[in-house]
């Protein structure tokens, strides 16, 4: 445990090869992350769990310091990096399903439009979910984030976000009736 936080901070202080020795250390770790996260709705036969870590990873080198100084910041970060791939993806692919660039043309209104609800779709709406419910409680967009795009448990919440996880249990309560409600 002492080890990570000491690499957590070394990275956070610009230093590059802390960086990589970081993900070394916890890389099980991530790839059990993205594992849960990519059993839900979001199959993409592109983007397995080591692609989802290593993309994760170039991410987080791409920006050459960490901004997240302590550990229970670190895993809420990479829960945030790792929605933000999957929603870039999920967007890219549900584009091209619907034709991407191309030009559109109005067919028969008489038929009824599809309203299904495939998984880039899904996570298309709960990031946007995640977004509104950030306006009005960081904490519970942060939960939902952690538990929807993260994979983790409310154990893991708890010592991510320095909670009781009777608290995290409370929080989930409340977020699930906003997640509903930003769904609708």
């Amino acid at each position: 445990m002492g080890d990570i936080t000491e690499l957590i901070r070394r990275a956070h202080g610009g230093d590059g090869s802390a960086l990589n020795d970081l993900f070394e250390a916890i890389y099980p770790d991530l790839r059990r992350i993205a594992r849960a996260r990519l059993r839900g709705p979001f199959v993409d036969p592109d983007l397995g769990t080591t692609a989802l870590v290593n993309e994760c990873y170039l991410k987080m080198q791409a920006g050459r310091r960490l901004d997240s100084p302590d550990r229970a910041r670190f895993f809420a970060y990479v829960a945030m990096a790792m929605r933000s791939i999957i929603v870039d993806i999920a967007r890219a692919r549900s584009s091209q399903r619907r034709g991407g660039d191309s030009d559109h043309i109005e067919l028969d209104a008489d038929i009824e439009p599809s309203r299904d609800l495939d998984g880039e779709a899904q996570i298309v709406r709960v990031h946007d979910a995640i977004d509104e419910i950030a306006q009005h409680d960081a904490r519970l967009s942060r939960l939902v984030e952690m538990r929807y795009f993260g994979g983790y448990e409310d154990e893991e919440i708890a010592q991510a976000l320095e909670l009781s996880v009777r608290t995290v249990r409370r929080d989930w309560q409340k977020a699930r009736l906003l997640l509903a409600e930003a769904l609708r």
